[in-house]
């Protein structure tokens, strides 16, 4: 350690705020260096002075010509270190000062957390400030954050008891203690933890800052295809980057909420993949992942009151089980719409920051004030032709551009599952090919996505998705094999269906020329199974734009619910259900999503005067050759 020198012979300091060290209990002689002032505790009296402890190991004596005062045992007193004599003895001398800076001295070596690994076994000191703080069954870990990463810091009190109650969430601490391995990572078995404050949690705080702002900095990166609409969300997409490796290093959670289709896991799973490898570089718990990321599927385009009713019981019980920060909530593939407003209404109650990347049609003026940040096409004048999965590939490579070539079969996949139709989809397609890929290997992923994410329910499935995806995956052998299972059972489940529900589709012509099919998929399709009424409806709706050439419409409804189809036709879903929900009394109308993809739900008793209200509007809709479709459709409605 580095310490001033002390003026000596019992003379009192001149001002200019001399440092007094406290040293921790564990401290020995290593820690002392000659000339420097300590506080000291009188452990007896002897004729020709006072022998007094700096700790638990270091003592010595104050001879009676170098003290000031007169002293019992107890008495605290500050000394200068004279000498440290060659047998180990110490030598010490009064120092009487009025005003000084104290400075706590913890035993062991100082040393930042990216370095632990190296000091297994030697006892040594860090300094940060606490992110986490989680009692267990036995000792209770302090998560503490220096300027090269974090480590879990763990003391035991007795079984189930916090110990240092005193120290908060945010609190800048030294901790000592011997560095060990603890399940693959490494921990600190603390001797001692004090909270720093003052010009000590000052400078600590200053170089925090510096070295997140360093490290919160996303990795600069190029396109992997040269797209001008694209580059136009650029920015913002950093903007999230920085602000998703921050809320990693800052030790809050993120709970990722995504749309359950194949661009919603084109989105999330690369994100998924690159959020965890920036967490295990920077914790050196190796379950760190597993406590500060959760990717989970949502079954609706939106927020659902179900899900977020979810995610903030786990959020508070985090918090009071494991000492857990609140989460952020990171939308991806849903989010931009006026339907998500009450859930985000729920989250404002706890200050939950909420970052959200979409392509669905967006409210700007309902969800904003609700948002951290909202990267979405239409912002920029651009459409759903942009995936969200496009977006989250460029968005994951820059939290880890290492994950580069295990993604560069993604934006393809994400497009074909939604149909794109932007003018970069060939070089992604070209992109993947150069990867081992054809269109149709492409397009079985997205089905077996699709599939998979039908059973999963609102299981997130980890593990098999990211094999179905060949994303971080180390066996492309099991990959082909699990794609092409799962996509024959999803081509053999589809034709099943249609066998059973073409015979029943309606047929009319509308004013506008477009023909609309109509499907009862409550009583004339299979129930329960693959596929859902969404994609059901996107199925005979292809068949139907195949067979005619012409704009089409269709419309699959069941008892309290309608999906909605359009190729051709110029509509505006989100602004018909607006519309509706205004004009049908009693009819419950909600519901959105693109503009020509959608889905509505209404009460039971009025879906015929829903539906015939909605087929008007269609009807008076502008036709539109060059419009073209997404199949960005909720699976469940």
């Amino acid at each position: 350690m580095s310490s001033p020198t002390g003026t000596g012979d019992g003379a009192a300091v001149p001002d200019g705020g001399p440092v007094v060290y406290d040293l921790a209990a564990e401290c020995t002689v290593d820690d002392l260096e000659e000339g420097a002032l300590y506080h000291a505790t009188v452990n007896g009296t002897v004729e020709y002075g006072v022998f007094v402890d700096l700790s638990e190991d270091v003592s010595g004596l104050v001879h009676d010509s170098n003290l000031v005062g007169t002293y019992e045992v107890g008495d605290d007193l500050v000394v200068e270190l004279g000498e440290i004599r060659p047998d180990g003895d110490l030598s010490f001398e009064e120092v009487q000062v009025a005003d000084y800076e104290e400075r706590h001295v913890a035993h062991g070596d100082a040393r930042v957390v990216a370095d632990l690994a190296d000091a297994t076994g030697e006892t040594v000191v860090v300094e940060g400030q606490v992110v986490q703080i989680k009692q267990t069954g036995g000792p209770t870990i302090f998560q503490v954050r220096d300027t090269s990463g974090v480590v879990p810091c763990a003391v035991f009190e007795e079984a189930g008891v916090r110990a240092h109650p005193d120290v908060e969430i945010d609190d800048v601490v030294r901790v000592s203690g011997r560095a060990e391995e603890r399940d693959g990572g490494v921990q600190i078995e603390l001797d001692s933890l004090s909270v720093l404050e003052g010009a000590d949690a000052d400078a600590v705080l200053a170089d925090l800052d510096e070295a997140l702002e360093a490290a919160a900095q996303p990795a600069d990166i190029e396109p992997l295809v040269d797209w001008p609409a694209f580059e136009k969300l650029w920015d913002d997409l950093r903007e999230v980057a920085t602000e998703l490796r921050r809320t990693v290093l800052e030790g809050r959670p993120i709970r990722m909420r995504h749309h359950a289709d194949g661009d919603g896991l084109c989105a999330s799973v690369p994100l998924q993949v690159a959020l965890e490898r920036f967490i295990a570089a920077h914790y050196t718990d190796e379950s760190a992942p597993e406590h500060l990321l959760k990717r989970l599927p949502s079954k609706a385009p939106y927020y659902e009151m179900e899900d977020v009713t979810r995610d903030l019981n786990f959020a508070l019980e985090d918090r009071t089980r494991h000492g857990q920060k609140l989460p952020m909530v990171l939308m991806l593939d849903n989010g931009s719409t006026e339907e998500d407003t009450p859930a985000y209404r729920n989250l404002r109650h706890y200050d939950i920051p909420v970052v959200v990347v979409d392509h669905h049609h967006p409210d700007p003026g309902a969800v904003e004030p609700f948002l951290e940040h909202h990267v979405n096409p239409y912002l920029h004048d651009e459409d759903y032709r942009i995936t969200t999965g496009m977006l989250c590939v460029e968005l994951a490579r820059m939290i880890d551009p290492d994950l580069t070539d295990d993604l560069r079969h993604v934006p393809a996949v994400a497009g074909l599952s939604d149909r794109s139709e932007g003018e970069a989809m060939p070089d992604y397609v070209d992109l993947a090919r150069e990867q081992g890929y054809t269109e149709g290997d492409l397009r079985d992923i997205g089905e077996a996505l699709d599939y998979a994410t039908h059973w999963l329910r609102y299981s997130s499935g980890e593990q098999l998705i990211t094999d179905v995806l060949n994303v971080d995956c180390d066996d492309r052998e099991r990959h082909a094999e699990v794609v092409e299972f799962l996509a024959t059972r999803a081509e053999r489940d589809v034709e099943d269906q249609l066998d059973a529900a073409m015979s029943h589709v309606e047929h009319e012509r509308l004013d506008n020329g477009a023909h609309l099919y109509r499907i009862d998929v409550e009583n004339h399709a299979h129930r329960f199974t693959y596929p859902a009424p969404g994609k059901t409806t996107g199925e005979v709706h292809d068949r139907k734009v195949a067979e005619t050439g012409d704009p089409v419409i269709t419309i699959g409804y069941g008892p309290d619910f309608a999906v909605l189809r359009s190729d051709g036709v110029r509509l505006d879903i989100p602004r018909m259900v607006t519309e509706l929900t205004e004009e049908v009394d009693g009819g419950g109308v909600s519901g959105g999503g693109h503009l020509v993809v959608g889905s509505i739900k209404f009460v039971s008793g009025m879906r015929d005067p829903v539906i015939d209200a909605l087929v008007e509007k269609m009807a008076d809709a502008e036709i539109d050759e060059d419009l073209g479709s997404s199949t960005a459709l909720p699976e469940e409605v």
